[in-house]
Order: structure tokens, then C-alpha cells, then sequence
């Protein structure tokens, strides 16, 4: 029997497939279009292009023109974007079980080789990495972290008498002190360390890796597999990627140092969240290595250390250019506290202001302006008729959320009164909303739903205790015009642009009880060793 040999494949053959799946792949993504909400037209197999200048106000200015909810497109996966607090409290709170997951992350994830919670889709792996992370934030466990916050909150006022026009980088080192001590049980007296300096620079890499649309990578992930000669950025981004999980499980291995040596020498290391996870994991025997859980104690540094530096940072530009917002905080301290002693975290019920203060800032000038990582669905769904399919990802829309006048009459004016009790007398009616926020605390900055921000309770209470004390301690004024929306991108976080402005004392009163409980300050934080 003769065998017959395969027809050979003709060029023109290949030449109908070349055609055909690029016509089969668009007419595909036309019917999903057409099923999705509303929104501008992608270019095929491009999808939508935003300004890389403040791209969240371009996507403000869509949704009055397509609706808070409509489709934007990365290449070619379709992208919702929600610029309103109640869709998102439809969707992602109230169908949490389909809302919860995130995107395929191509470079962070899969080149880079990310650990983060921040990457994990819904599941078991991050129901563990989250479980990890509520036990070291538990209301105990922040109760605990309070008089680490307070010493330091001091020191920052301390360190702002003393170097008035360093005033950001008191902020920054402030920020990261807090998180380290609370992260690892080590303090940061410089930002010249060089742990804080290593950290900064993986944060800085990482926003180049979140910017949508960077990487064509992400829209076709066949890309990642090119070898290295052909795209040397890959090999690039990998090795990046081990810099950063050598530093991860560095971290880790020096808290169990502390842990042994506290032991042989019959005390205790300092009290952090690594070591609490540690002790969870091997009393329960969870499933996971010391390089996945690593990325937890590193991921609050990366979460709360820029974001709370960043918020302090828009405060100072609040009030020098809202100073009667800096006068009604003052007036509340002094009413309350005196100049005798700085204030602490047993005066804030009787600090409202200060504590709507937090709020306004908070909700003013939001840093993770689009919400930071967005969502993904794990299934199908239909929302008000419209088709949401499997994997598509949720972008919130922060900015625009927090800008809303429905919700925050005259949105761009700083007023902390709009968050205080209706019964008291400096409630300003006029900037009661047409519509109530649903969320949590009133604020859309934490994020939504099973991805709340888990360290958002302490996060509140460092820029409680630091904005206090600062404003209990100093005159902060104008020096010149300035601009409220000149600011900074790092990835999809926000900073204002350098500004000069004065910041005294207020009194000889207030110096001599500033330098007095800073040497009270200096010995708590001594419970902390300093990194080299």
C-alpha cells in the first residue's frame, strides 16, 4: 500500500489564516462591544488612548459623557471604568463574589514575579495572604502600634522645628519609620539608609510596570515568551524581580535574627507584623513559603508608606491655601488640649475637627487616584442590562468620585466641616450633597468591597496623630500663588509638585513642650533599633 505524502501547505494558504483570524478575533470583540456599557471607540486591537497627563481626569471627563459606568479598551481587553461610589458599592461590594479577583498581570506578575496581595486573584492563596494581614491589624494589634505612631508623629514635629524648609522630607521619613517599625520592628532615622533607599527605588520600578498601556506584553501575553535577544527588557525586568524578593526575604531573615537572639538572651524582639505572621503560620501550619510571605510585610511599605507621606503632603498644600481650615483646627487644639502637652490619641473624640480634617484631605485630593490595582469579575454578569463578561477589568475612578458635586458640592474647596455632625455649630449645610456616599467612612479613597484596603484603620490613625500634632505645634503659611492640581504621577499615585511655604512655631510655649516630649518620644522608638 502506498503511503501518501501531506499536501505541501500553500502561501496562499497561509495567507487566508494571516487574514482570517485578525477578521475573526475583531468581529469577536465588535459583538462584545456592543454588549458592554457604553464608551469612546477603541482602535482595533489598540483600544483607547489616554494622555499620559493626569489620564483620571480624562476618564472624569468621559463619564459625563458616556456615564459613570463605561468600557475603555487596553488592546484588546475592554476595561469598566466606575465613577460613582454606589455603582461600585453594586458591584463590588454587593456582588463581591464575582468583583474580587484582579487582571492578568503579564509583566508585575508573571515576568517580574511578583508575590504581592496586591496581584493575587481571588482564591485560597489570597484568602491566606489576606488572613495574614488582618491578624497583624486586628483593632488590638493597631491599639498596639499607637504609641510608636504618636512617638514618631512627635519626632516629625521635632525634626520640621528644626529643618523648617525640609518639611517634605520630614514627612517621607516619618511615613516610612511608622511602617517599618510596624512591618519588621526597626525604626528609620534617615531616609539616607539604605534599606529605605533600596525600597524607594523597587516602588519607583514597580510604577513603571503598573502604567497601562506600557506594555504591549499585557494586551498579547504571547509577547512574554520572545526569547531574551529579541526583547532584552524582559531579561531586564526579571532580574529586577529577584532584586526585589533577594530584599523581601532579607527583611524576614533579620526579624528572625531578632527573634533568636531575644531568645538566647532571654528577651523580646520587637513586637512587628512579620513576627506575628511568622508565629501563625508555623502554630496553624498554613501553606506558605517565607518568599510568598515576604511580599506581605513588604506590600504595607509599598501601600501605606508613599500614600501617607503623599496625603500629608496635600495637607500642607490645603492649608496655605484654605487657611481658614488651618484656623478652626487650631482653634479646636487650643480649646482642648492647651500648649502644655502636644496632643494623643485620648484626645481625638474630643478633636472632631481634626478628625474631618483627615477625612477632607483624604477625600480632596484622593493619591491613588484610579483606585489603585483594579478589580476583575471571575464570571459573567449583567448590571442594568449591560453585558460584563468573565475577566474583565473594574477601574474606580477615585477622582471623580471624590469631585462628584451630587455627593461633594463645590468639590475643589477644602472645608472639613462638610464631614462633621450636622449638631455641630461649624457644620456647613451648603456642602451637604445632593446624594449620601455609601461607603465606609464616606470615602471612596480606600477601595471596595473584599479588596478594602486592610490597612486602612492604620493608616487613618498616622494622619490623625501626625496632622494633630503638627498643627497643634505650627503657623504653616503661603509664600506665594499657588496651583491645587499641579501635581506629581508615580504610576497611578499622586503627589503635589514641589512647593515652598512657612512653617514656625507657634510660640516659645509650644518649643518647650515639643523639645520635652521629644526625648520621651526618643525613648520609645529606642524599643526599635534604627537600620544602618
Amino acid at each position: 500500500m502506498m503511503l501518501l505524502s501531506p499536501a505541501p501547505v500553500s502561501w496562499y494558504t497561509l495567507l487566508g489564516v494571516g487574514l482570517a483570524l485578525p477578521l475573526i478575533l475583531l468581529i469577536r470583540d465588535i459583538a462584545k462591544w456592543y454588549r458592554l456599557p457604553p464608551g469612546p471607540l477603541p482602535i482595533p486591537f489598540i483600544g483607547n488612548r489616554l494622555p499620559a497627563l493626569r489620564p483620571w481626569v480624562h476618564l472624569q471627563q468621559w463619564s459625563k459623557i458616556y456615564g459613570p459606568i463605561f468600557t475603555i479598551w487596553v488592546g484588546r481587553q475592554p476595561t469598566i471604568v466606575i465613577s460613582d461610589p454606589k455603582i461600585a458599592v453594586d458591584l463590588m461590594e454587593k456582588r463581591s463574589s464575582k468583583y474580587s479577583s484582579r487582571p492578568r498581570s503579564v509583566m508585575m506578575k508573571e515576568v517580574y514575579g511578583s508575590s504581592s496581595i496586591l496581584l493575587q486573584p481571588y482564591g485560597k492563596d489570597w484568602s491566606t495572604r489576606r488572613r495574614l494581614y488582618h491578624l497583624g491589624l486586628t483593632p488590638a494589634a493597631l491599639r498596639s502600634y499607637k504609641g510608636r505612631q504618636q512617638a514618631e508623629a512627635t519626632r516629625l514635629a521635632f525634626h520640621i522645628l528644626h529643618e523648617p524648609d525640609r518639611w517634605e522630607r520630614a514627612l517621607d521619613r516619618f511615613a516610612a519609620s511608622v511602617v517599618f517599625s510596624i512591618a519588621y520592628g526597626h525604626r528609620i532615622d534617615s531616609l539616607d539608609c539604605p534599606v529605605v533607599r533600596d525600597r524607594l527605588e523597587i516602588i519607583r520600578f514597580l510604577a513603571t510596570l503598573n502604567t497601562p498601556g506600557r506594555y504591549m506584553a499585557e494586551s498579547f501575553p504571547i509577547l512574554k515568551h520572545m526569547p531574551n535577544f529579541v526583547a532584552p527588557w524582559e531579561k531586564y525586568i526579571q532580574e529586577r524581580g529577584m532584586i526585589e524578593a533577594t530584599a523581601n526575604m532579607a527583611l524576614v531573615e533579620e526579624v528572625k535574627r531578632d527573634i533568636r537572639m531575644g531568645k538566647e538572651n532571654g528577651t523580646e524582639a520587637a513586637p512587628s507584623l512579620t513576627q506575628n505572621m511568622l508565629a501563625v503560620r508555623d502554630n496553624e501550619g498554613l501553606q506558605i513559603s517565607d518568599r510568598d510571605l515576604s511580599y506581605i510585610p513588604s506590600g504595607l511599605f509599598g501601600a501605606g508608606s508613599d500614600t501617607a507621606a503623599s496625603t500629608l503632603c496635600s495637607t500642607i498644600l490645603a492649608l496655605v491655601t484654605h487657611p481658614g481650615a488651618l484656623e478652626a483646627a487650631q482653634a479646636e487644639i487650643d480649646s482642648e488640649v492647651g500648649c502644655a502637652r502636644m496632643p494623643t490619641f485620648e484626645d481625638e473624640e474630643r478633636l472632631p475637627y481634626i478628625r474631618a480634617l483627615v477625612k477632607e484631605v483624604l477625600r480632596w485630593r484622593p493619591v491613588a487616584v484610579l483606585g489603585g490595582t483594579p478589580h476583575a469579575t471571575t464570571g459573567d454578569d449583567i448590571y442594568r442590562g449591560w453585558y460584563i463578561p468573565g475577566g474583565t477589568a473594574i477601574m474606580s475612578n477615585t477622582w471623580a468620585m471624590n469631585l462628584d458635586e451630587d455627593y461633594y458640592p463645590n468639590p475643589h474647596l477644602f472645608n472639613p466641616a462638610r464631614f462633621l455632625s450636622e449638631s455641630d455649630p461649624r457644620y456647613a449645610p451648603e456642602l451637604k450633597g445632593k446624594k449620601t456616599h455609601p461607603a465606609k467612612n464616606s470615602l471612596s479613597s480606600f477601595g471596595w468591597g473584599r479588596r478594602y484596603c486592610v490597612g486602612a484603620d492604620l493608616a487613618l490613625n498616622s494622619l490623625f496623630i501626625a496632622l494633630s500634632k503638627m498643627i497643634w505645634a505650627f503657623d504653616i503659611l503661603p509664600t506665594t500663588e499657588y496651583c491645587t492640581l499641579e501635581y506629581t504621577t508615580v504610576g497611578s499615585n499622586i503627589r503635589p509638585q514641589p512647593f515652598e511655604c512657612q512653617i514656625r512655631i507657634r510660640s516659645d510655649r509650644h518649643r518647650r513642650t515639643l523639645e520635652g516630649e521629644k526625648v520621651l518620644a526618643d525613648q520609645e522608638m529606642e524599643k526599635f533599633p534604627a537600620y544602618d
